[in-house]
């Protein structure tokens, strides 16, 4: 387990780029945290390590955005998700189960679904500023 202190939005950024680096094709990262503790922040400085000039944004509407073709990096956002059965129909376990590496926010919507090569990442809010992000590799 690594424990980490952010204090900007840019050293959570900086922190995901440095997770980054230690993931492979197939690896499926879970982003858990409260509504504002910087998940989609955490996921843009992460895509970043990889791909130059993203546009990158919270897949909340979209469920899931796509990032490089060759190697594909799949953010979804989960909070939607009501249905296990919806998972499905976005054809989401074609995706964790893929060549590409997948972000995962809110994973708490999996209700019971246990994913391989799993990387747990917490962002927890101190305070307006502070974050503390814990990450747990399975």
């Amino acid at each position: 387990m690594e424990k980490y202190i952010s204090n900007s939005a840019e050293k959570t950024a900086k922190i995901a780029k440095k997770i980054a680096k230690t993931c492979k094709k197939g690896d499926n990262l879970l982003l858990f945290g409260d509504l504002g503790a910087g998940k989609t922040v955490f996921a843009k400085g992460f895509i970043s390590a990889f791909l130059k000039k993203q546009n990158v944004v919270s897949p909340t509407f979209t469920i899931v955005n796509t990032y490089g073709e060759k190697n594909p990096i799949y953010h979804f956002d989960l909070y939607r998700i009501n249905d296990i059965r919806e998972l499905d129909e976005i054809g989401f376990f074609d995706y964790v189960y893929g060549n590409g590496i997948c972000l995962i926010e809110w994973p708490e919507r999996l209700m019971g679904v246990n994913l391989k090569n799993t990387i747990k990442v917490q962002i927890l809010k101190i305070d307006d500023e502070t974050r503390e992000i814990i990450v747990e590799k399975n």
